[in-house]
């Protein structure tokens, strides 16, 4: 199509499809159904799911400090990591007998390949002659492995109780899990609470000292006796019988009688107990003693069907094999959060579209609004259908939230379609040719303002890191959906209005209002009837939507008829006489100009205004949305190497205090506000922040998770009050660092506070942390929860110095000394009890009493065979004890020692703010030479994404400026346009300097970026018109170009193109902030609950528009402010230009008025001169 004559001009597909009705219905029939069963096909989760690109490798090396595994195993990895290609950070953490590697690889390697390169360097590192090996011999194995973070964390908890003991209880745990893990959703299901049982064969080491026993010949008397062995096939009479050695035992009592040598048995010099290993692991919910499951779902699978399976696996259990007096209870639900917020977010749609379609009915009638509203619920159901098949992307709040922010954006283009279709059908035109040539007058104009906004959200898909990973799905639904409204209004509504568009909005009939009546009428007695003998809900919901369908006929017939007739033929004309007659008294002498000036400086005023609201404090800056907690997470940590039973004795008290504050939120025996209070200490109590990927033992820390119920039911309790009660009641027990935080929103960034410390010694490196501490904490600045280290030099130890002269002469080697330590300390495991179903390791270990005895312990003699008999060596005649500390662990970024200073911000402080004036107190803080310092965490990520939401900005609007310089070749209309997005921002800052909203840093930004390519689309729709109305004007006067027309005529033509457009371009903004206003104020109103339980549970706020509001308030006082402007500032700057553009003109032709006389005189001057050049023929002269 010739997009610089629009007049009776046809596009292809809108006119094919106008010809061929039956088949796009067909197709629109086939669209819906797989659209439904896309939508309820999807996997739901509350956010997206991110991976990130890294790889995680990590190695166990027992009986090892932080140091010594740094040593032989973190750095000797490190050094073969570092030269990988793709490689972009490794960071390290090693802790006592574990080392924990993350190596972050450049966006553009894949997962698999970035995998295989550090498996390859880990196999090389591995055959080096120097690399650790284990007590058994074999090498230290590091594991490589990458990382979903759904599936890190429990998206249920199965509590098991009753009057039962721990073994029984876990026995029935064992068995729920078995049930559990066979569900295809689910990865895991981790047993927590309890640990597993044994057979301890705890020796006595006197007893042993008096017989003259090793530990060597206790296990080789168990692992020679505890064994079946097959002797082979004895063949006799033509029979082959299996001959076999049975000596596994049957009871760990069995073990009693086993012989160590003659006279010895084990019963003699030890006890066998079948008991509990040594604790790993407590769990608690509401304080009280628990089996827990944790339950954690497969990556890309549906949540909410993963738990629902769980639940009815349960039940099944609790009906069958489980006994009746067994309680089970669930705890941190997730699927009831994703469930709520799911439907919140569509029920925000569904509000969102009955106001729109409001809107559109009274501007443009009844029948032509479900034209244009058709391409709402189209082009969802199209977007979910390749969303799902073509893409995989799961339900979650950023693909509902880019499905409400386009709302309103998807009846832009089925308004300025089914507006100039009637427009000609106005004009005289038959209905099919009004569709056809309606359609193709603005098909190029909708789709290049369609592009524009697209375009707009494509650099979003250039985000980096993990942050980009978590956004990416906003750009990408909201893209899709746009091209699928492009879809439905080029080709569904060309069908439909081209088949069954009219002019006159006629009224019901009261034949017809009966008889619909009659027919909802039916359908509500008949469902009520099933409603009352069945009770299913579903059947109510039936008949409500029928008493309400019986309603909205009479309402429509008797009362909202005329009123939309009355604002269709009376208002509307009213408005945009209105508006000529301002547009005509605006385009005159110097106003123009003035108002120009004006429209600038307010937005020079926004910005001026906004600043002094943050300088006085009323708005800040923050990165991301401040919501109030779903969950409040208590993490508890003692110095490492602090026993797991003084860890969960603090944990205690500081439960108690918790449960102090929760239970004056109690209704008799219900608490109205939390959902569950679970424990866990040891075993599953990491930090996500902190310990991520990390599988080292932590007896020493514990966690407590506290989950709120629903917005809705809270009672108007603010959850961010609560979590400051329980920070104030948290006791101060000595040594316990204790931190109270709300759940991550969004993808792990790091604490608000954090600041990285680097260098080579750890020692100093430790000690200017705590100097840097004192220095901050010594400022006074207000706001701080507490600042601390994540590294510390308080894990005790016990240094055997061995005289290795003295050991040798008595023939002791260090290895057998170390070996003898640890066997009595942590014991072996050397054998295997089988019983029916399950194995039980045999370990060999010291009695308690002897083994906590340190006296006792480096007292101890080793056992040595001599020539005459055995030999027994004081391990004091040849060791030294000496005490010290060591390090917790050691973290290391890109083969330098790094320590982290951090601290969580306190409720109603800002934490730019803080950190602000932490970095200018720190510009008068020097270290010691070898040591730097950098701000990470949370304001490391900020930074960065500033960064790129800035370049994100700039590309956006290139790419909408080469859009609209494409389709009018034109940079003066290019730079009208363009001015319109610089007018949304005074909209936006005014907006939120009036009503002091935050400017959050992620969300703002991504509302200013949208708004770049939101707001164009009014102002191509009003240029391409006023081009059209030009087109037409030079071809009806036979001029050459718009330049050669009067200035009076151009002034006309805008005028009276801008009354034309006057209704869609209100339209198409009215309509785009309406579909975010149920998101932006949080207004919830649950309609499936309204038909079935005629309970709506009304209510304004809510956690969704706490995360969302941000983005939807920017874009509404943008749109809102950018629309009427745009309505001003395009027409006058339009004119102005213009008027230039003429009065150039003039002058041009004027300069050069007698260029054919001076032409003609100049030709005769050369046939003068050169008369043979020149011929009769041609008067040219020849070159």
């Amino acid at each position: 199509m010739d997009k610089k004559n629009h007049h009776e001009k046809e596009s292809f597909i809108s006119s094919w499809a106008v010809d061929n009705r039956t088949t796009v219905y067909v197709i629109t029939f086939i669209i819906v159904v797989l659209g439904i069963f896309s939508f309820f096909s999807m996997p739901r989760e509350s956010f997206p799911e991110v991976v990130q690109n890294n790889i995680y490798i990590s190695s166990i090396y027992p009986g090892n400090s932080a140091e010594d595994v740094e040593k032989v195993v973190t750095k000797e990895l490190e050094d073969k990591f570092k030269n990988v290609s793709g490689v972009n950070k490794v960071t390290s953490n090693t802790f006592q007998d574990y080392s924990l590697i993350i190596v972050e690889f450049d966006e553009k390697v894949k997962i698999a390949e970035a995998k295989q390169r550090i498996k390859d360097e880990v196999d090389k590192a591995k055959g080096d002659q120097d690399w650790p090996t284990l007590d058994s011999g074999s090498k230290v194995e590091p594991n490589v492995f990458d990382l979903n973070i759904s599936e890190e964390f429990p998206i249920l908890n199965i509590n098991v109780k009753g009057n039962y003991s721990k073994f029984d209880l876990k026995n029935y745990a064992e068995d729920i899990k078995d049930d559990l893990e066979d569900i295809p959703e689910v990865k895991e299901a981790q047993i927590v609470g309890v640990d597993d049982n044994e057979v301890e064969v705890a020796l006595d080491l006197f007893r042993m000292n008096a017989a003259g026993v090793s530990f060597d010949q206790v296990i080789n008397a168990i692992r020679n006796e505890n064994i079946t062995i097959s002797g082979g096939n004895l063949i006799t009479d033509g029979n082959r019988t299996n001959v076999r050695i049975k000596g596994q035992i049957s009871s760990p009592n069995d073990l009693n009688s086993f012989v160590i040598k003659p006279g010895v048995r084990i019963q003699d010099i030890a006890t066998v107990n079948f008991r509990e290993k040594e604790k790993t692991t407590y769990a608690r919910e509401s304080g009280r003693d628990v089996v827990m499951i944790n339950l954690k779902k497969r990556a890309g699978t549906n949540m909410i069907s993963a738990i629902e399976q769980a639940k009815e696996k349960i039940k099944k259990a609790q009906e069958t094999y489980l006994p009746k007096d067994l309680s089970i209870s669930l705890s941190s639900d997730q699927s009831t959060q994703v469930e709520h917020q799911v439907n919140e977010l569509a029920n925000h749609i569904l509000i969102g579209i009955l106001l729109v379609m409001a809107v559109l009915s009274f501007s443009m009638g009844m029948k032509n609004a479900l034209f244009v509203g058709a391409a709402i619920p189209l082009s969802m159901l199209i977007a979910f259908f390749i969303l799902y098949f073509i893409m995989g992307v799961t339900l979650n709040t950023m693909v509902l939230f880019a499905m409400i922010m386009g709302l309103g954006m998807l009846v832009d283009d089925g308004i300025v379609v089914v507006d100039n279709v009637y427009a000609n059908m106005e004009k005289g035109l038959s209905r099919r040719m009004a569709s056809k040539y309606g359609i193709g007058e603005i098909a190029f104009p909708v789709i290049t303002s369609t592009l524009t906004t697209v375009f707009a959200f494509l650099p979003m898909l250039m985000w980096p890191g993990i942050m980009g990973e978590f956004m990416k799905y906003f750009p990408i639904t909201i893209s899709v959906t746009l091209m699928a409204s492009l879809f439905v209004a080029l080709v569904i509504n060309a069908s439909m209005t081209g088949g069954s568009m009219t002019l006159d909005n006629k009224n019901l009939t009261q034949k017809q209002a009966k008889k619909y009546t009659l027919i909802f009428g039916v359908i509500a007695i008949v469902f009520g009837i099933l409603r009352i003998v069945t009770g299913v809900p579903f059947f109510l919901g039936v008949t409500t939507f029928s008493v309400l369908a019986i309603a909205a006929i009479w309402l429509y017939k008797n009362f909202f008829h005329d009123k939309i007739e009355h604002f269709q033929y009376t208002f509307f004309p009213r408005l945009a006489k209105k508006y000529q007659a301002f547009l005509g008294n605006l385009l005159q002498g110097k106003k123009p100009r003035y108002a120009l000036l004006g429209v600038f400086g307010v937005l020079l005023f926004s910005f001026i205004v906004y600043g002094a609201m943050m300088g006085i404090g009323r708005s800040k800056v923050l990165f991301f949305p401040s919501s109030e907690p779903k969950q409040t997470m208590i993490y508890m940590e003692y110095p490492q190497g602090t026993d797991i039973g003084k860890t969960n004795f603090a944990t205690k008290l500081v439960e108690q205090k918790v449960l102090g504050v929760l239970n004056q939120y109690k209704e008799g025996d219900k608490n109205f506000l939390i959902e569950s209070m679970v424990t866990q200490v040891g075993k599953g109590a990491i930090n996500p922040q902190v310990d991520a990927g990390s599988a080292a033992e932590t007896p020493f820390k514990s966690k407590i998770t506290i989950t709120y119920v629903e917005y809705a039911h809270r009672k108007g309790i603010k959850t961010s009050d609560v979590m400051e009660q329980i920070r104030k009641a948290v006791p101060q027990i000595p040594g316990l660092s204790v931190i109270v935080e709300a759940n991550q929103n969004g993808p792990p960034v790091g604490y608000p506070i954090s600041i990285e410390l680097k260098g080579d010694d750890y020692d100093h490196l430790l000690t200017e942390a705590n100097k840097m501490i004192t220095y901050i904490n010594g400022q006074g600045f207000q706001g701080i929860e507490k600042l601390q280290t994540d590294v510390n030099k308080e894990s005790p130890e016990l240094i055997i110095d061995i005289d290795r002269e003295t050991a040798g002469n008595m023939g002791v080697s260090t290895a057998y000394t170390g070996i003898t330590l640890r066997r009595a300390l942590f014991g072996q495991d050397i054998s295997t009890f089988k019983d029916i179903d399950k194995d039980y390791d045999i370990s060999v270990r010291l009695q308690e009493d002897q083994r906590r005895n340190r006296s006792v312990l480096f007292n101890q003699p080793i056992t040595l065979s001599g020539p005459n008999g055995t030999v027994q060596v004081p391990m004091s005649a040849f060791a030294k004890m000496q005490e010290a500390f060591t390090f917790n662990k050691i973290k290391r970024k890109d083969n330098t020692r790094t320590i982290m200073v951090y601290s969580n911000v306190l409720k109603n402080y800002n934490a730019n703010e803080i950190v602000g004036k932490i970095r200018e107190s720190l510009k008068n803080y020097k270290t010691p030479d070898g040591i730097t310092y950098s701000f990470g965490g949370e304001q490391e990520e900020q930074a960065k994404n500033m960064n790129f939401l800035l370049f994100a900005l700039f590309l956006a609007m290139a790419s909408v400026s080469a859009i609209i310089v494409y389709q009018f070749n034109s940079l003066s209309k290019t730079l009208i346009i363009m001015t319109t997005i610089m007018l949304s921002f005074a909209g936006v800052f005014l907006g939120l300097a009036i009503t002091g909203m935050d400017f959050v840093i992620l969300m703002t930004m991504m509302g200013i970026i949208s708004l770049a390519g939101v707001v164009v689309k009014n102002g191509i729709v009003l240029m391409d018109f006023f081009v059209l109305k030009l087109d037409e004007k030079v071809a009806e006067k036979g001029v050459e170009t718009h330049d050669d027309l009067e200035i009076e005529e151009v002034k006309e033509i805008i005028i009276e193109s801008g009354k034309e457009r006057l209704r869609p371009v209100l339209l198409t903004a009215t309509t785009a902030v309406l579909g975010l206003i149920p998101l932006a104020i949080g207004l919830n109103f649950d309609i499936a609950s309204f038909l079935t339980t005629l309970n709506p549970h009304i209510s304004l706020g809510g956690d969704n528009v706490a995360f969302w509001g941000p983005l939807a308030w920017t874009i509404i006082y943008g749109l809102t402010f950018a629309t009427f402007l745009t309505l001003i500032i395009v027409p006058v700057m339009f004119y102005m230009i213009s008027k230039r553009k003429i009065n150039s003109r003039r002058k041009y032709l004027q300069k050069h008025s007698h260029d054919a006389e001076d032409d003609a005189a100049e030709i005769e001057r050369l046939k003068t001169l050169y008369p043979d050049q020149f011929h009769l023929d041609d008067p040219q002269p020849e070159m």
